[in-house]
């Protein structure tokens, strides 16, 4: 994926304009359209969901519906906008029946994850959910474990934590671990993070993304 420009916001502008008519898997014979990311180009915080859901599919925009409405209440708890931050999936076209993504698509649309992340240059990511946070930080261990830390990462931090659907199906507890999550996000930002807080990388940095052995961030 290799675009022409020195000017990160109009290379990933290249990238989506790639993405949006994209056929490298299956998924795109029943989309209605790509859902490939949104918000501020520039982010210091960069949210990674699994994939888009039928609303999602229908409006092109991640996190709709009243997932992005939590997402929002969220946000504005820590002094943020969805407006502030970047928005995207693991895969960008949504699965049948909103099933878990497959090995073979999630090879085959990682490279736009990995070019986001490389141009939009966050200094927080955040996983939501179980599937995110495991595919990112390479790890078979479960969200509930993951969770309530800011880990190094990739010269930044990743902050997992619960999708929101699992608050919105009536679980007092998760609303509330979401809510120490993202005040993790803001000490990152303000820089009040404890330095002890997290784990070292074990992996060295991504190569540029046009070299041929080039794994992508999330291994093979």
């Amino acid at each position: 994926m290799i675009t022409h420009s020195s000017d990160p916001v109009l290379q990933l502008k290249v990238v989506e304009t790639e993405a949006l008519i994209c056929t490298k898997c299956d998924l795109a014979e029943g989309r209605t359209q790509v859902v490939f990311g949104a918000g501020n180009p520039q982010a210091d915080v960069l949210f990674v969901g699994e994939a888009p859901g039928q609303r999602e599919d229908e409006q092109g925009v991640p996190f709709v519906g009243p997932s992005g409405r939590l997402l929002e209440e969220l946000l504005a708890e820590i002094d943020l906008t969805r407006d502030a931050v970047y928005i995207t999936n693991v895969v960008k076209c949504r699965p049948p029946g909103n099933r878990d993504p497959r090995p073979h698509e999630i090879d085959a649309c990682k490279a736009y994850l990995r070019t986001q992340l490389e141009l939009i240059d966050p200094a927080v990511v955040v996983t939501l959910g179980n599937f995110s946070t495991k595919l990112v930080l390479r790890t078979e261990v479960g969200i509930t474990k993951l969770r309530g830390m800011a880990y190094e990462w990739w010269g930044r931090y990743l902050v997992p934590t619960f999708h929101p659907a699992a608050a919105l199906r009536g679980r007092g507890q998760v609303l509330e671990d979401m809510r120490y999550d993202f005040s993790l996000v803001r000490d990152v930002l303000d820089g009040n993070l404890a330095t002890d807080t997290g784990i070292e990388e074990e992996t060295p940095p991504p190569q540029p993304a046009d070299d041929p052995q080039q794994l992508g961030l999330f291994g093979q």
